[in-house]
């Protein structure tokens, strides 16, 4: 298992769901639904990840798993 794939699991723990890490809309949609976390409006979609990343682990893992090239 390489350390996307790790990441990528932590993920799955955390939102209890499977779900594209890279798509917007689909993690803005478990963000809201199982955490309560409302993503403030910024230049790019990563920005308001990062301005929010102490709110749970799970912003900082999406952040990271985002980072890796695919």
């Amino acid at each position: 298992m390489n350390n996307k794939d790790f990441i990528y699991q932590r993920i799955r723990i955390y939102s209890g769901k499977d779900f594209d890490p890279m798509d917007n809309e689909q993690v803005e949609a478990i963000l809201r639904a199982k955490f309560n976390i409302f993503l403030p409006q910024r230049t790019s979609f990563d920005e308001s990840l990062a301005s929010t990343t102490s709110d749970h682990e799970i912003l900082s893992l999406i952040l990271q798993y985002r980072a890796i090239e695919q």
